[in-house]
């Protein structure tokens, strides 16, 4: 039986064990799907990372349309499935009018702030992670000129651009920061097609490194700059591998530890407000035998040691989250 006809038979999403209910735990992956190779993918790693250390099953379904969200989010709660883990802003708003309606089930929401007693909102300091990488692109750019191409133009995905821009800057105060967004619909995580045009109007202008942060329209741009010879940045998951020694690095984020941190505390998961960033190894950059190569010792101390000064507060990275404004870059 599939995981999908599992799910719409309605079977009650708990196990029996030593005569006590033992909750089973869900996971609802955002527009794009689990095999992403980015932001999705890397939630299904931290879920699949708890079930093979733990030896538990969970829950899962991959939306296919908006309309399933709130769908979804009340069949497993009506089956019993405890915690409710979701990837994606979108989830926002339906989280917020299906939370009140169980209160006995605990959610989980990555990438929104949900102001309900019985949800953990886990949001990530982007920026941070974005800063590392802009520095290293900076480094490694030989024209001067290097590109950002975003997904869905929301203030998130600003805010990568704006953190990757400061970065960027704050090696070489005259370069050149060209950036694009893929879309304003959802449609714009899953549009490799519109990546790889974006990347080439990009190279057009010059740039030579272009970092993605797109979702799946993302595998696009890594796979055009390969084949146009410039260097890519990949983000969410480390994407290195996709086109080894040609992707510069990864921005991490660590997406698949909120999950497995929400499916270990179970039912006992303590909700509300929840930041992962540099200092609490929420988000950083990916360096492994796929891009060694490209990067220096000199870049790498470079960029650590930044991260070591964002960690202890010496260096603070603009958020645009918090007033729209990015100073180192025009949208």
């Amino acid at each position: 039986m599939s995981v999908m006809q599992k799910f719409l038979g309605g079977a009650a999403a708990v196990a029996l064990s030593a005569g006590a209910l033992v909750a089973e735990p869900a996971m609802i992956f955002d527009l794009g799907g689990k095999f992403d190779k980015s932001f999705n993918e890397s939630a299904f790693a931290g879920a699949t990372r708890w079930a093979e250390e733990t030896g538990g099953t969970f829950r899962e379904i991959e939306l296919q349309s908006e309309a399933q969200r709130e769908q979804a989010l009340r069949r497993f709660a009506e089956a019993g499935a405890n915690p409710i883990v979701m990837t994606g802003f979108a989830f926002g708003n339906v989280l917020t009018e299906v939370a009140p309606d169980y209160p006995d089930t605990k959610f989980a929401i990555i990438d929104m702030v949900v102001d309900q007693p019985n949800v953990r909102s886990v949001v990530f300091n982007e920026h941070e992670g974005s800063y590392l990488v802009g520095m290293m692109a900076a480094m490694a750019s030989k024209s001067g000129t290097v590109g950002f191409i975003g997904g869905m133009d929301i203030p998130l995905i600003r805010k990568f651009a704006c953190g990757y821009a400061q970065g960027v800057k704050a090696v070489n105060a005259d370069a050149t920061v060209v950036a694009n967004m893929t879309g304003t619909t959802p449609a714009a995580w899953n549009d490799p097609v519109k990546g790889s045009e974006l990347t080439k109007a990009q190279i057009s202008q010059g740039a030579d490194v272009v970092y993605a942060a797109a979702g799946g329209t993302g595998v696009g741009v890594l796979q055009t700059a390969a084949d146009e010879g410039v260097l890519s940045i990949g983000v969410d998951s480390n994407q290195n591998y996709l086109h080894s020694g040609q992707v510069l690095t990864s921005m991490m984020k660590r997406v698949d530890n909120a999950v497995y941190q929400a499916m270990t505390d179970g039912v006992d998961m303590e909700t509300g407000f929840n930041v992962m960033g540099i200092a609490n190894g929420g988000v950083g950059y990916a360096m492994d035998e796929h891009n060694a190569a490209l990067v220096s010792a000199d870049m790498q101390a470079a960029v650590d040691e930044a991260s070591a000064n964002i960690a202890s507060g010496a260096l603070t990275v603009h958020d645009y989250m918090s007033d729209d404004s990015c100073p180192a870059l025009s949208f």
